[in-house]
């Protein structure tokens, strides 16, 4: 006596296996599975433009914006083209009833402190912060409102 085993149905795609096997981490792209970037109000992928949204942000009621803290990347807006590379983290903190930056320094990473600005010729809110080693940072306004350092 001859058995036949019975053909099995077609073969799942190879998206469907690999979501099967590997489902995909929270965070993670599922068009090329590098990390998202919470932008203001989604995740987006800055390899390939995924956006999600549906993405819904957890709230979390005892947390105020300030209190949660931003940090923002600044690009360099002075005259020197070598500079134009260069990165400066802020992070805006709550300190006691009033609003400040918190600087790190472009060219050696540690923590700034904000220093009174030396000239007659001050630039419209424009904030100074000198590092340890002895670097020097302004703050000032750019083009459509967004800060830029020099």
């Amino acid at each position: 006596m001859v058995t036949v085993a019975a053909r099995p149905a077609q073969a799942p795609a190879v998206e469907e296996v690999r979501k099967v096997l590997s489902p995909p981490r929270p965070m993670t792209c599922p068009r090329c599975d590098s990390s998202l970037r919470i932008t203001y109000h989604e995740p987006e992928c800055i390899l390939c433009g995924y956006v999600d949204y549906e993405y819904k942000p957890k709230i979390n009621g005892s947390k105020a914006l300030l209190s949660s803290a931003t940090r923002y990347i600044l690009r360099y807006v002075g005259e020197f083209p070598e500079l134009s590379e260069t990165l400066a983290h802020v992070q805006v903190q709550r300190e006691r009833n009033r609003v400040v930056f918190r600087v790190n320094c472009p060219f050696c990473h540690s923590s700034m402190t904000q220093t009174s600005l030396s000239g007659k010729r001050r630039e419209a809110r424009e904030e100074r912060y000198k590092c340890s080693e002895g670097h020097r940072v302004s703050l000032t306004p750019w083009k459509g409102g967004s800060l830029g350092w020099k």
